[in-house]
């Protein structure tokens, strides 16, 4: 799709081609100026990593604690970790209420960069920022969940039934896991049916919520809440040690 800021203003953008010149042809160092591929940055990065950082924090102890997890070889833990990480942190953003707010990253300074455009090759290559359309649909995620309103074992047997996601790919014990996910997706439907009577379609919809959460990228997470705080870590490598601290 061709992008919608080369429709603006013809003078400014003669002017913008006239100083990027001297600038770095990479399409990573060109920034776009229509509103969708904006990239943001947290607006108060220090609280919400904070808050972010104690959610992790939480969801890996849930993990923990759970002894039928435990009992998977090895192997078949770390493909569960690595495949659901993303989605059971976002439900703990959703249970905790972490709000956050995001601005538009400051751009260099151009005349900067022409001055220094001999020096630049030498230096690291600049981190991955988020864009304002993913972080929106981000957004429309948890907000669509809040409304749901879901109660603590709701979330407690949700996060039971995306841990257990038989298929994940190269799994050892895939059957077993899957009887898993079942038994935590039928105490699911049990806890919902008595607190909603009136809503017999409350169980289906929380799993159809529940699945797009897996459509936000892990590498959005990381550079939204955890880059800031981790620099150039491997985040899963990170959360592998809080497992087995």
């Amino acid at each position: 799709e061709k992008c919608q800021c080369q429709h603006g203003d013809r003078h400014t953008a003669i002017l913008y081609t006239l100083l990027s010149q001297n600038l770095s042809h990479s399409p990573a160092h060109q920034r776009c100026l229509c509103h969708q591929r904006r990239t943001v940055c947290l607006r108060t990065p220090h609280v919400t990593c904070q808050a972010a950082s104690d959610v992790l924090v939480k969801t890996i102890s849930f993990v923990k604690n759970l002894p039928s997890f435990h009992l998977l070889p090895r192997e078949d833990q770390l493909l569960l970790l690595d495949s659901c990480w993303v989605p059971l942190f976002l439900l703990g953003l959703v249970q905790e209420m972490v709000t956050f707010e995001v601005m538009e990253t400051p751009a260099p300074s151009m005349l900067k960069k022409i001055l220094l455009d001999g020096q630049s090759k030498r230096q690291e290559p600049e981190r991955t920022q988020p864009t304002l359309a993913a972080v929106q649909r981000l957004q429309c995620c948890l907000n669509t969940f809040w409304s749901l309103d879901l109660s603590p074992k709701e979330y407690a047997y949700l996060k039971g039934a995306i841990l257990f996601n038989p298929d994940v790919p190269r799994l050892r014990a895939s059957v077993y896991i899957g009887s898993l996910q079942r038994e935590a997706q039928r105490a699911l439907q049990e806890v919902v049916r008595p607190l909603h009577p009136k809503d017999p379609g409350r169980f289906a919809r929380i799993l159809l919520i529940a699945s797009t959460l897996k459509s936000i990228p892990p590498a959005l997470i990381t550079d939204l809440f955890f880059r800031p705080i981790i620099g150039n870590a491997d985040i899963v490598e990170l959360i592998v040690e809080m497992l087995y601290e």
